[in-house]
């Protein structure tokens, strides 16, 4: 009998929290600053400076909800 336990804690495991990114605090990558000006511009807002990768990402998120975007 196969276990697929882990399996299925693998596949959850596969998106994790941004707060557990071993590289979390580096700044972000090109693309997540080029989108989130994106999704500032069309949300109105402007973006903090300095914001971590992990940050950059939770940014990402809110401001898709925002926008209507990413659904």
């Amino acid at each position: 009998m196969t276990d697929h336990t882990d399996n299925q804690a693998d596949a959850r495991g596969a998106i994790k929290d941004p707060d557990e990114w071993v590289t979390g605090e580096e700044p972000p990558t090109a693309a997540q600053e080029s989108y989130l000006a994106t999704l500032a511009r069309e949300a109105g807002e402007e973006l903090p400076e300095g914001l971590t990768k992990a940050e950059a990402s939770k940014r990402i998120d809110q401001l898709q909800e925002e926008t209507g975007r990413g659904q």
